[in-house]
């Protein structure tokens, strides 16, 4: 009886080869954002099959901008876009200690170490890793640590005047946002405009929005009031069927259109006595409705997005209602100012509210140097968020990564057996980072590297590497510092990214829909 094919249409890959495969995706990606990395890092520019550009040096826009086709560097990816969801920082450097660890591990494998061995050696170091950074880590005394940190985010990120403005304008976010009570970096709205350098970029406290009102001769200027969001708009209804009228009177058609009209106005009225000063609409508006609202001294803007109803709503405490003739008072918010502003030619409409109201206007340039403005922004927000959350630091310059390393290498000397090999190669892998720094700044990585542990040995876990200085020196006094929810992330991320990639051993390619890629594409 001949063999029947299960796997008909597939091609596998299994045992050494596959792991063997999946590693080389994870080091080849690591490769692609390892130069980025660090205040000496450089820029990444990448062109679509558009011809758009992006030049960024943050790690996870490269890698989820690239077309990358590998199922294992996707895992890696995935846990680099966690993490920059989760901490908004620490990206570049999950890749990269992914990679290390899956590196080291394919070396203990090579001298026949089965990878389940390796799987809980990696998992013991990481918990104790997690453990050990509480004892690294000190609470900040004040502001200006919190300010540091978020400098140290931006760190090879523009030029230097645009890295203070961001990271001043990230902490005033966040102290309005905590005076009111809900620090959200969702709550920020970004607004970008052209023709100015990104140092002036700046932060409203207020919404601002692309909107002017739809009277022309109505200036939306008001110092507070009440204000009614409406999730439609104030038109005549059109037939929800396609039906054809036939009208034979030209009298029947006039008061057709004159009960349109009376249908718009009983909107019109109901807004009116609602005694409302600013009506939002999420879609258009009659003219004639337009008219009785302006005579009544009422602004209205139309046509908004729905982000920007629910910011409004969270600012100004009100319920977005249905429909004008179903709001009642319940829906109404509250402004303590509106105004406009013309910025490139462009009216803006301004409004404050009691609660959190703020929008980053992002300038600069070029297209490419905002985009890059507003997510420095981004990360430096994130950042300051995190702080304000679990008000932990950690000394930066690969200082913390090379105190874990020393610590784990003590630890891996009270274990027995093969899966002390799998705590120093974990150890080992948290060096990584130190090593790239050094590298990137155009400094030999192992001549740094054993400089920096006979640092620490001598003065302490704070000591680490000052790139720009190219000397060993307390990250503290030098304000090279981040949060520790940062390090504990990215540490926990590769750890697990690695894990998951160490238990694969068969690879199945189905031919119809995949090519079994050899390597990374960009």
């Amino acid at each position: 009886m001949s063999e029947v094919p299960i796997l008909e249409d597939t091609e596998r890959t299994s045992g050494h080869s596959a792991l063997r495969k999946n590693i080389q995706a994870a080091m080849a990606l690591a490769g692609a954002v390892r130069s980025t990395l660090g205040p000496k890092g450089l820029d990444k520019l990448l062109v679509d099959d558009q011809g758009r550009i992006l030049v960024t040096n943050d790690g996870v826009t490269v890698l989820e901008t690239a077309k990358v086709e590998h199922p294992v560097a996707r895992m890696i990816i995935d846990a680099s876009s966690l993490q920059d969801r989760q901490v908004r920082d620490g990206t570049t450097s999950t890749v990269l200690l992914a990679a290390e660890m899956l590196n080291n591990a394919w070396h203990l494998i090579s001298e026949g170490i089965h990878p389940s061995i390796i799987a809980r050696g990696y998992h013991q170091a990481m918990q104790l890793g997690v453990n050990a950074l509480n004892e690294i880590s000190m609470e900040p005394s004040n502001d200006n640590w919190i300010m540091r940190a978020a400098r140290t985010s931006l760190a090879g990120k523009g030029e230097l005047s645009m890295q203070k403005q961001i990271a001043i304008l990230a902490c005033d976010a966040v102290k309005i946002m905590s005076d009111s009570g809900n620090v959200d970096p969702n709550l920020v709205k970004k607004l970008t405009i052209s023709g100015s350098a990104a140092a002036d970029s700046e932060l409203v406290n207020g919404l601002v929005i692309a909107k002017k009102p739809v009277a022309r001769e109505v200036r939306g200027n008001m110092d507070g009031g009440r204000i009614l969001i409406i999730d439609g708009g104030i038109e005549r209804k059109s037939t929800s069927t396609n039906a054809s009228i036939l009208v034979k009177d030209t009298g029947v058609l006039e008061e057709f259109r004159r009960k349109e009209i009376e249908q718009v106005m009983v909107e019109v009225e109901a807004i009116i006595n609602l005694g409302v000063n600013l009506v939002a609409l999420k879609e258009g508006i009659d003219d004639e409705a337009i008219t009785a609202l302006s005579d009544a001294g009422i602004i209205v803007y139309r046509r908004m997005a729905s982000n920007d109803m629910n910011l409004l709503a969270r600012a100004t405490g009100a319920s977005i209602a249905y429909s004008a003739s179903t709001a009642s008072e319940s829906d109404l918010g509250e402004f303590d100012s509106s105004k406009e502003q013309i910025w490139n030619g462009v009216t803006h409409w301004i409004m404050r509210g009691p609660g959190s109201g703020l929008t980053f206007i992002a300038r600069g340039g070029t297209k490419e140097i905002i985009d890059e403005v507003e997510r420095c922004f981004d990360d430096a927000l994130g950042v300051v968020c995190q702080l304000h959350k679990e008000a932990h630091i950690l000394p930066g310059g690969g200082a913390a990564q090379t105190a874990l390393a020393r610590r784990i290498r003590e630890f891996a000397n009270t274990i027995s057996g093969r899966e002390a090999l799998a705590v120093e190669a974990w150890a080992d892998a948290c060096e990584i980072i130190p090593r790239v720094l050094a590298e990137n700044a155009g400094l030999d990585p192992m001549d740094e590297l054993l400089s920096l542990v006979s640092a620490q040995a001598k003065d302490g876990d704070t000591i680490g590497l000052d790139v720009n200085n190219k000397c060993n020196s307390d990250m503290f006094d030098a304000g090279i510092i981040e949060p520790v929810s940062v390090v504990r992330q990215s540490i926990q991320g590769a750890t697990d990214s690695a894990i998951a990639i160490l238990r694969i051993d068969d690879i199945l390619w189905a031919k119809q829909d995949l090519e079994v890629p050899e390597d990374v594409q960009y």
